[in-house]
């Protein structure tokens, strides 16, 4: 689809549009060992020898610069063990190298098309007759203060804050789990290597992270396309570049296209402004899953215990990288607790994309046919794979199966036709209230317990839900 209304433009940068940013970072410099990115093969690598990136690591796609910066990251940190000092993995010295994860992203990126005036003008009008629309069909108010067009560039420096949020935690205890988990002989032997471990450690989660937003940032869609809210609260985004090349091949109105994802990102920011606790309880289940991270490091330790010393590791950086290959070594195991917090994170994003699906469908089908066409179509962009369950996939080992966001929107239908809006909204008001993954399976009885409140009030059913259950652990008690 070429000519999209607004404004927006499909079209390729123009390169010698000196407006035109690059999303290119900066080469490996200094670069140790009088190594040359530029003369390197990334085709020649063998994959097998990067088992620490992940299964989904592809060496081949590393650009000259990525293996500059990689090459020189360690190279520093080398240097950094024989002064007794070392790097820090980013900024502030967390888990994760957050420069290298920016600057292989921007690579990935490549060039871009910058926004221009009449594209932020087009999504503020989006925005604003989604807005209306989805007044009717809302108790909850308007969560948008300002809306913005954005470069993907733009959405990588704006969402790199909440992805700390999220990847600290899991890098943080991965990190430890293997470092403390080693017997007290070979700590202590391999005391040496420890540091210049934990910051190799933080340069690969942060080349894998880079990778994967890099991709990300070229394929979301609006701010809360994954799921979380990544803009700074009450702006609602639209990213022009990839909704033209999503646009591009269906068979559907370009304005009809703007709109609903104007209206999804609006509905989304409803809930996010509104619900005090979702954002908060949102991360606090990927926290609570890191928590439990336990790391089966019993191949790391035979291998210290096979005569290795840290003075050969330093001089054969060979074994030091079939160490860190050896993935079997540090595949995190899934413990009872954090599976339960992988099904409250799963439940709860099923529940906030079911009420957007639910909503705007509500909101947009007698205005725009071709609604249901689109939501049929981000659903099917979901189920085979798009930028949210990708990232959350490799994030957290979550899918969120479409199975569940169908079911939560059913929930949500049913839910409205035995009640109100305003009922309906006010299920918001504390997690408790929320479903969980059994009434899902069967919202009939949940239905029950919010209609059985005095006047429809959901709190005063979680009220006498409480009392009835306290009376009968009495009764059973005596």
């Amino acid at each position: 689809m070429s000519d999209l209304p607004f404004g927006f433009s499909g079209n390729d940068p123009d390169p010698d549009d000196d407006k035109n940013e690059s999303g290119k970072g900066e080469s490996g410099k200094g670069v140790p060992f009088g190594f040359d990115p530029s003369n390197f093969d990334p085709s020649k690598l063998d994959p097998s020898q990067f088992g620490a990136l992940g299964a989904d690591f592809d060496p081949s796609q590393l650009s000259p610069e990525m293996i500059g910066q990689l090459f020189s990251q360690l190279g520093t940190m080398f240097s950094a063990m024989g002064t007794g000092t070392g790097p820090t993995t980013g900024s502030g010295g967390g888990p994760v190298n957050y420069d290298l994860a920016k600057n292989i992203a921007r690579q990935e990126i490549g060039d871009f098309t910058p926004v221009l005036e009449k594209e932020t003008s087009a999504v503020a009008d989006a925005v604003h007759l989604a807005e209306m629309w989805l007044d009717e069909v809302s108790a909850l108010p308007s969560g948008v203060t300002t809306s913005v067009a954005w470069t993907p560039v733009q959405w990588l420096e704006e969402s790199l804050p909440t992805w700390a949020t999220l990847c600290d935690p899991l890098a943080r205890q991965l990190s430890q789990a293997w470092a403390t988990g080693l017997p007290e002989e070979a700590a202590a032997f391999a005391g040496p290597m420890m540091g210049i471990m934990t910051q190799l450690s933080g340069s690969v989660f942060g080349t894998q992270l880079g990778q994967g937003l890099g991709k990300l940032a070229t394929e979301v869609l609006t701010g809360t396309d994954i799921g979380l809210p990544l803009a700074p609260e009450g702006t609602a985004v639209l990213l022009p570049e990839a909704i033209a090349s999503f646009a591009d091949g269906l068979d559907l109105p370009a304005q009809d296209i703007i709109v609903y994802l104007a209206a999804r990102e609006a509905a989304h920011l409803r809930l996010f402004t509104h619900v005090g606790w979702l954002r908060q309880r949102l991360l606090s289940a990927v926290e609570q899953y890191a928590a439990g991270i336990t790391v089966d490091i019993s191949g790391l330790a035979d291998s210290l215990g096979e005569g290795v010393n840290p003075e050969e590791l330093m001089a054969n950086p060979e074994k030091l990288n079939e160490m860190l290959g050896s993935a079997a070594s540090f595949e995190p195991t899934t413990t009872p607790e954090q599976q339960a917090a992988l099904d409250r994170l799963e439940t709860l994003l099923a529940l906030v994309e079911g009420w957007v699906e639910h909503v705007v469908t509500r909101g947009l089908s007698d205005r725009i046919p071709s609604t249901a066409a689109l939501t049929e179509t981000i659903r099917r962009r979901r189920a085979t794979g798009g930028p949210a369950e990708q990232t959350f996939a490799t994030l957290v080992g979550l899918e969120l199966r479409p199975r569940r966001v169908r079911e939560a929107t059913a929930l949500w239908d049913r839910l409205l036709q035995a009640t109100d809006l305003t009922t309906r909204d006010r299920v918001w008001d504390h997690p408790d209230l929320l479903p969980d993954s059994s009434d899902l399976d069967a919202p009939a009885a949940f239905i029950d317990r919010i209609v059985a409140g005095d006047d429809g009030d959901p709190l005063a059913a979680l009220e006498k839900q409480i009392a009835d259950e306290a009376d009968e652990d009495k009764k059973s008690d005596e």
